[in-house]
């Protein structure tokens, strides 16, 4: 003979069943959404980390030398540019070679950076379809891949200047500089998400906006070689984002408008993403 149910098991099953709210969102809950979104993948830092570093592994799985492949063809791009470019620009190879070591793999990781956070969520694609998981989850993957991309460069910066003897200024920008690196790379990374999901021409777009920006950035060519107009270089976002973190480390001086400069794009970059992603978060997973 079956037991009646109890009071507990009668009350579990005449509550209704929890289902997904399909109201379209209004006003401040755009807001809202996309600030718990944020910080719903940071609390799952460790899991971005880890698919960030699962990304690499899977890279250059069968590869012999695997990521060394690009420590050695910065190292030969460093050794062949450096000599031929300071002979060009008559320009004392000992201060220059560091200079453009430093540069390269800044530019290296900026662009690495702003070329792939346009297939941020696309790449995810399958993941995004199959799981309900914040989408800044999937951005801090993708930075987290870029960061231990640009790792395997480190070597030849150091030995470059072990070689000439280059001291860097050690001071508390040192620090603040990696860290607002870290924090644009991120926003930058969302942005182009978005961007790349929705219109699927970002891509090439960008690819060609980075090949002129890395002519008109001063990477192979120093700063001080303008004598009149430095102050437009300003107007460029990745110059002053380099020079915050390239000087100390050169053992420069930094300008006193280069970190004024730095905070205004970063502010800009950060207000136009997060408006962005509030507004286009609901439909992402449509568009991937």
């Amino acid at each position: 003979m079956q037991n009646a149910p109890s009071t507990e098991d009668t009350q579990r099953t005449s509550q209704p069943a929890p289902v997904l709210a399909l109201l379209p969102e209004t006003g401040v809950s755009y807001i809202r959404h996309a600030w718990q979104d944020m910080l719903s993948g940071m609390k799952l830092a460790r899991l971005g980390a880890t698919l960030g570093w699962l990304d690499i592994k899977l890279r250059y799985r069968g590869s012999i030398l695997g990521p060394f492949w690009l420590t050695a063809s910065t190292a030969v791009m460093v050794a062949a540019m450096g000599v031929l470019y300071a002979y060009l620009m008559n320009m004392d190879v000992h201060k220059y070679l560091p200079f453009l070591t430093f540069s390269l793999v800044l530019w290296g990781f900026a662009s690495g950076t702003l070329q792939d956070g346009c297939t941020t969520f696309t790449s995810a694609s399958g993941l995004i379809h199959s799981a309900r998981m914040p989408y800044s989850l999937h951005v801090l993957r993708a930075t987290v891949r870029n960061l231990l991309t640009v790792a395997h460069n480190i070597p030849v910066v150091v030995v470059v200047f072990l070689w000439f003897a280059v001291v860097p200024a050690w001071s508390w920008t040192m620090p603040a500089a990696c860290a607002l690196w870290v924090f644009d790379s991120f926003m930058a990374t969302f942005l182009l998400g978005i961007l790349g999901t929705r219109f699927r021409d970002v891509p090439p777009i960008v690819a060609s906006t980075l090949q002129i920006l890395f002519f008109v950035t001063p990477i192979l060519w120093a700063p001080e070689l303008m004598k009149t107009g430095q102050d437009w270089l300003l107007l460029d976002p990745f110059f002053p984002l380099m020079e915050i973190l390239r000087t100390p480390f050169t053992g420069d001086i930094v300008n006193a408008a280069i970190w004024p400069a730095a905070l205004g794009w970063s502010a800009v970059l950060t207000v136009v993403t997060f408006a962005l992603f509030a507004r286009m978060r609901a439909r992402l997973a449509y568009w991937v």
